[in-house]
């Protein structure tokens, strides 16, 4: 158990038999009253997020969470198939467990699996991941107004905005966050 006030973001906690990830927070004093803590909290089950306010007075359990470093391999329907890194040991799971992030899986991708005990909850993409951009449209010559941006799609099959210097067969780093462009890879 730990004080409201003593919150982070990333840490994990559990509330009503539910486990959650602090996405960010915020102290608020208003000029009348108590203080309280507001956040922003992502279901770790079914990765909703929500937003609660606690009162500064409230004790909170942290959830341990153990995060193992894993490969994804393939998809046989559905299912997904990842490999732990160390025993070469193999774990399934679902399209529903893993939600929005199945678009940015590809073969070989390292990811992280998380546990809380024995129950696995989900998975952890990077931050950045490497695609090859597989169709563009080439640049027009005068349309290159400041940040101007095209379409390229990806080898996973999404499509993103682009900078117009970007060809195809290039490889760019895509943000996990946002699915937005990050760089060249």
């Amino acid at each position: 158990m730990f004080n409201v006030n003593d919150i982070k973001n990333g840490m994990t906690i559990e509330d009503e038999g539910l486990i959650y990830q602090v996405i960010e927070f915020s102290h608020v004093k208003p000029g009348k009253g108590a203080a309280f803590v507001k956040m922003k909290l992502k279901n770790l089950r079914t990765g909703a997020t929500l937003e609660k306010t606690y009162n500064s007075s409230v004790k909170l359990a942290k959830a341990n969470i153990q995060r193992k470093p894993m490969q994804y391999l393939y998809q046989a329907g559905d299912s997904y198939s990842f490999m732990d890194m160390t025993t070469y040991e193999q774990v399934e799971l679902s399209g529903a467990q893993i939600g929005d992030d199945l678009k940015y899986l590809k073969e070989n991708l390292e990811v992280s699996l998380i546990y809380y005990g024995d129950e696995l909850i989900g998975l952890n993409l990077p931050e950045k991941i490497a695609y090859k951009i597989v169709k563009s449209e080439p640049a027009v010559k005068g349309n290159t107004s400041q940040g101007a941006l095209k379409d390229a799609e990806l080898e996973n099959g999404m499509t993103i905005k682009v900078p117009l210097f970007i060809g195809e067969g290039e490889d760019v780093l895509v943000s996990t966050k946002d699915g937005k462009y990050v760089s060249r890879a």
